[in-house]
Formats: structure tokens, C-alpha cells, sequence
């Protein structure tokens, strides 16, 4: 059974700092290529960052760029995205997606809420 299960979402203050993870499961993991998207109420979700199967190639939305950073640990099979100096524009839901050839997984999600 496929299983992308994210964590590490919260509350935090303007300027503050989380790290997501999303473990998966039930698929060979090195093979796919990972992203994280977020979605605010009201609007679409968005790329936010994506990883190569290997993690040598990572990509960035422009309004995260030197805040965000992708990373994997293929041992692990998770992915985790380091957010720092959040705004409270970055409050949305966190999904981790995963893509190789016609296979689509997503996680269920889990909440970032930055706010004073």
C-alpha cells in the first residue's frame, strides 16, 4: 500500500523555522522524483520546491527561494523541506507529491500556520 505521510507542520512566529518530512512507503522511493505543494484557502495549490530521484537537481518557487530548502534521504525514504524566515504568506497546507513515469502519489497534508 502506497503511503506518503507528512509531519512536522505547526504554528510559528513570523521569522521562525520548521522542517516538514514526509515518509513513504509502498513504492521503491529512489525512483521518484519528490516535490512539496502548498495550498492557502482560497487559491490553487502551488510548487513550492521539488527534488530528482538521486537529489542532485532541486528547483524552487521564486517567493521561497534562500528560505526553502528540499532535501531526501533515500535511505530513509523521506523528504523534508527546511522552511526558515517564514511569513505569513507561507501559511497553507503542506502536501508531498510523488512522480515517476505515470505514477502520482500524495500525501494528505499537513497544516503550516505562521502568525504573531
Amino acid at each position: 500500500q502506497v503511503q506518503l505521510v507528512e509531519s512536522g507542520g505547526g504554528l510559528v512566529q513570523p521569522g521562525g523555522s520548521l522542517r516538514l518530512s514526509c515518509a513513504a512507503s509502498g513504492f521503491t522511493f529512489s525512483r521518484y522524483g519528490m516535490s512539496w505543494y502548498r495550498q492557502a484557502p482560497g487559491k490553487e495549490r502551488e510548487l513550492v520546491a521539488d527534488i530528482s530521484s538521486v537529489g542532485g537537481s532541486t528547483g524552487y518557487a521564486d517567493s521561497v527561494k534562500g528560505r526553502f530548502t528540499i532535501s531526501r534521504d533515500n535511505a530513509k525514504n523521506t523528504v523534508y523541506l527546511q522552511m526558515n524566515s517564514l511569513e505569513p504568506e507561507d501559511t497553507a497546507v503542506y502536501y508531498c507529491k510523488a512522480v515517476a513515469a505515470l505514477n502520482i502519489y500524495w500525501g494528505q497534508g499537513t497544516q503550516v500556520t505562521v502568525s504573531s
